[in-house]
């Protein structure tokens, strides 16, 4: 198969697979986490997570991880079973998540994220405290950062006729 213009863009791919399998996530822009104590209730939770229009909320108990509430957690566990104004958290919550610290690599977070099928992942300090959350957004924004400029310009549906060469005209 002959070579795109898309393969001869990179400088050298074996440098984008190393940047994935050395970079700690510790490099990353990672946000801190959005934490509600192991008491509070669902509605708290939702509120939080819409507060700061994000898709998870970590839930603490003296500072420690306890678990995850997530926008899947809402919908499969809460929307039509559940009074979100009195279900404690605890109790759709998904307990004792699996973790990431701020020395795992990219490759690691990615494959726990494919096997699990999860979409975020708490990021602890060695004392099991929270100091992230590890999304798929935050990996896709790494990921293009390392492709070339004119890949990320290229028009978002180039097969529908939009433009007939990669400068978008």
């Amino acid at each position: 198969m002959a070579r795109s213009e898309f393969h001869d863009s990179y400088d050298d791919p074996v440098n984008v697979r190393a940047e994935i399998l050395d970079t700690p996530i510790g490099e990353l822009r990672l946000c801190d986490p959005i934490t509600v104590d192991a008491d509070a209730t669902v509605a708290d939770a939702v509120e939080a997570m819409n507060d700061h229009h994000i898709g998870c909320v970590l839930v603490t108990r003296n500072n420690r991880l306890v678990g995850i509430f997530t926008e899947r957690d809402v919908l499969t566990k809460v929307v039509f079973k559940h009074d979100a104004a009195l279900t404690p958290i605890e109790a759709v919550m998904t307990p004792d998540p699996e973790v990431l610290e701020l020395d795992g690599t990219i490759a690691y977070a990615l494959n726990m994220m494919s096997v699990g099928g999860y979409r975020h992942l708490p990021v602890v300090n060695r004392s099991g405290e929270p100091v992230a959350v590890l999304s798929v957004r935050d990996i896709v924004d790494f990921l293009v950062q390392l492709y070339p400029e004119d890949v990320l310009n290229l028009p978002p549906c180039p097969s529908k006729g939009i433009a007939d060469s990669i400068d978008g005209g």
